[in-house]
């Protein structure tokens, strides 16, 4: 009586789309580092500031947004983040002060968490079949890529002739135009999960009482500590401390002339490398066990980046790291998204997904944060770059113990 279903759907397609929007322009953000701050002579923990509250509102409008979808509709939920989002980017393009971007960044944040993976995944899971899960939730995570590809050099461009409140509005226009997109995105009914008949309440209870919810919880922290940090910094990372890009040589050649512009491309780089690492991760994750892969690409990600901060930083390490780094990059996503759909079914996955993403949010903006902070005292990065990397060999030890077996087969 079953019938196989495609890959590609209308959903999926969708959702592809919305994310890579959404993604472009959280991505590019750490692009505006040196620009906002040199206009106006603030401080580099201003601006990371603002995008450190950015990501944090972003976690706590995860859970909300899928709870909200759970209750509405996913559409209805994805127009509210949309509006939220345009008018948080309108409202930052005239902002003059550090406390307005920073208070306008909760509107983008909780406007990407609408946007976002939280409610997308959640969709497309329910839209896919079992086969195909694992791979749909990896294509819609490797969209969020293909936006972090775009995003940063367009922006690189734009600023070549436009000002930076100008391509903000720019983006709320980009984001709003998501909206015409939703009539395709036609989601089949909700149902399954840990008990058909159980309400939301009692399925988190079940969830927090789960010793395997809360290290997926804790390990997902590192994953948002490194990403944040590397979004929002490594930009303005490579434009100060690499070392020149010589004249006559292959970069410079294909129009790379600056450490800024490399610094740019980077963030490109590590979106491209992801696109085909969070693939890998989604053929990976219907065959073998997530918690092994998940704590294999813990350790990865720590070995690259100690390896990366020991070496001296030239244009060709610049690179290497941003294609190793990228290809572990949102690898984490659909595992780690599968990895609760497997436990704890798709009844309430928004819901569940988005508080283990809040953890991931609260990385985010220690990680932001604590690189801005941490610039204006010690002139670097390094520390908040070690820092980085012990939490990475955290998540790798704690994601071993975790019990992989859905929550109803366990209890029986």
């Amino acid at each position: 009586m079953s019938q196989k279903m495609p890959l590609f759907t209308p959903v999926l397609l969708v959702g592809c789309a919305i994310i890579l929007v959404s993604f472009a322009i959280r991505g590019s953000y750490g692009v505006f580092q040196i620009p906002i701050a040199e206009e106006f002579g603030w401080l580099r923990a201003e601006f990371s500031l603002a995008i450190a509250i950015q990501n944090l509102a972003w976690g706590i409008g995860q859970p909300v947004f899928g709870a909200l979808a759970e209750k509405i509709g996913d559409r209805k939920s994805i127009i509210i983040g949309a509006l939220v989002y345009a008018v948080g980017l309108l409202l930052s393009a005239q902002s003059v002060t550090p406390l307005e971007h920073q208070a306008y960044s909760w509107l983008v944040g909780f406007g990407i968490a609408g946007t976002g993976f939280g409610v997308i995944l959640a969709v497309v899971a329910r839209a896919a079949s079992d086969e195909n899960r694992s791979m749909s939730l990896a294509i819609v995570t490797a969209a969020g890529s293909g936006g972090q590809i775009v995003g940063p050099p367009l922006v690189e461009w734009m600023l070549g002739f436009m000002a930076w409140q100008q391509i903000f509005l720019v983006f709320a226009a980009a984001i709003l135009a998501m909206i015409l997109t939703l009539p395709f995105m036609r989601a089949p009914a909700r149902s399954g999960g840990m008990d058909s008949d159980q309400r939301m309440g009692q399925a988190l209870g079940q969830a927090f009482r789960d010793p395997t919810y809360l290290m997926i919880f804790m390990g997902f922290f590192s994953c948002g500590y490194q990403l944040g940090f590397i979004t929002a910094h490594f930009p303005a990372f490579v434009t100060e401390l690499c070392g020149p890009i010589q004249p006559g040589g292959v970069l410079h050649g294909i129009g790379i002339s600056s450490t800024s512009a490399l610094g740019a491309i980077a963030i490109s780089l590590i979106g491209a490398a992801n696109v085909a690492g969070t693939l890998i991760a989604g053929w990976a994750g219907s065959r073998y066990s997530k918690k092994y892969l998940l704590a294999a690409i813990y350790t990865g990600r720590t070995v690259i980046s100690a390896l990366f901060i020991l070496l001296p930083i030239t244009p060709l390490s610049v690179i290497l790291f941003s294609v190793g780094m990228g290809s572990l990059w949102l690898a984490t996503v659909p595992l780690t998204s599968g990895l609760v759909a497997q436990i704890y079914g798709l009844r309430y996955m928004g819901t569940l997904y988005g508080i283990i993403f809040f953890s991931h949010q609260l990385g985010s903006f220690l990680g932001v944060w604590l690189g801005g902070r941490m610039y204006d005292i010690y002139g670097d990065y390094t520390m908040v770059w070690w820092i980085g990397i012990a939490v990475g060999a955290f998540s790798a030890i704690v994601h071993l113990p975790i019990r992989e077996r859905p929550i109803a087969q366990a209890a029986a």
